[in-house]
């Protein structure tokens, strides 16, 4: 069989390395001949062929994927009067060299799919590898010449499966389009201007007691700390919410006008004493008014949380009395959730017959001792 290697031999013996594509995609109309091993029976041993090329280019990328498609109309045999029609499909991996006086080299390999209509016994259908390689010479920015050999090699059920070999030689235009930005270029630093600074000592002036005021012209020299001072370091005195408490001691600093504050200028906490009846966690009416003072208490001031305590007299079993508390505990947090404190300021627990704060011996102390109470917690905000 003869071996029809040279001409791609000697296009690739000159390629040196290619540069980064500026489109991403390119399109080649191809036109040309296929010049045949004369065991395939085709007169003159080939065929005319025309076609296209579409090549996919990635920025940074030296191979680009090539999809190519040829036809031939009506090939002739030599010894049949029909005629056959070839298709070729291909995929092919593109490698672009660097140009080489403003002629761009590449190289191809792949392989596809030869269709023959009208095949006979020495020319059929078949898959083949192919390897060529090209040179573009560009035109204008967006157009090429392009010229090409390709070697096709397609393995078929005829010569023993040996390889029939081709040689396709192909010149067209290359249309590229889909430009590719260019990378801005880096910016050289600017050199860096080193200039000389005096260094003039500073005196640093002390102040004791940090209210930013000199200790040299601080008339006031030990205010507390984060009080709120004049140009001589003297406290300002501020009482927003004129509840008495200097606004830098107030840890409630919008208490109502007319409500009694403690020391840190939060509410007098309202105090909560309900009894109850002998054997009974049922509310009575008479703590109606007291429940409602707490409750307003509460949702007034909410960085207040209670803890409902309940308690009961020594009569009956420790564990009967335990749950009795736990009951009452229960039944007065639910009057003043009711009430539209938010459960969250809330929580209940029973202590039984613990603590008691009279004698049990009289009817009057375990009366007494049947109650609940409350303690606050105040949580500044």
């Amino acid at each position: 069989m003869k071996r029809l290697l040279l001409l791609p031999a000697l296009l690739l013996g000159s390629a040196s390395f290619a540069d980064d594509a500026q489109f991403k995609y390119e399109i080649s109309p191809m036109i040309g001949y296929n010049l045949s091993e004369g065991n395939i029976g085709l007169k003159n041993d080939g065929f005319f062929t025309g076609g296209v090329e579409l090549q996919a280019n990635t920025p940074g990328s030296k191979i680009s994927p090539e999809f190519s498609a040829f036809y031939t109309h009506h090939a002739e045999y030599e010894n049949f009067t029909k005629k056959a029609n070839i298709f070729r499909g291909a995929f092919n991996g593109v490698y672009t060299f660097d140009s080489v006086n403003d002629m761009i080299p590449f190289a191809k390999a792949g392989f596809g799919y030869e269709y023959v209509y009208r095949e006979i016994e020495s020319n059929q259908d078949g898959f083949f590898a192919d390897a060529g390689a090209g040179v573009k010479v560009p035109l204008t920015k967006a157009w090429a010449l392009k010229a090409e050999a390709i070697y096709v090699a397609k393995i078929g059920n005829s010569h023993n499966k040996t390889a029939d070999n081709n040689l396709m030689a192909l010149v067209g235009l290359t249309y590229s389009f889909g430009e590719i930005p260019k990378p801005a270029p880096k910016e050289e630093p600017k050199p860096v201007v080193v200039e000389e600074v005096a260094i003039v000592a500073a005196v640093i002036e002390p102040d004791t007691d940090g209210d930013g005021i000199f200790d040299a012209m601080d008339k006031c020299p030990n205010t507390p700390a984060g009080t709120t001072v004049d140009v001589n370091g003297c406290p300002i005195v501020l009482d927003a919410d004129g509840d008495g408490v200097l606004d830098a001691k107030d840890l409630c600093p919008n208490t109502p006008v007319g409500e009694k504050v403690d020391t840190h200028g939060c509410p007098i906490a309202v105090n909560l004493h309900v009894t109850f009846a002998n054997n009974s966690s049922v509310v009575p009416a008479s703590a109606t008014p007291q429940l409602d003072k707490f409750a307003a208490f509460l949702k007034r001031n909410t960085n207040y949380s209670a803890r409902i305590v309940g308690y009961t007299d020594d009569r009956g079993s420790e564990s009967y009395n335990q749950k009795l508390s736990e009951r009452r505990a229960q039944a007065v947090l639910k009057a003043l959730v009711d009430r539209g404190v938010n459960p969250a300021q809330l929580s209940a627990i029973g202590m039984g017959e613990l603590n008691p704060v009279a004698s049990n011996d009289t009817p009057e102390g375990r009366a007494q001792n049947r109650r609940i109470e409350a303690e606050l917690t105040f949580k500044a905000e």
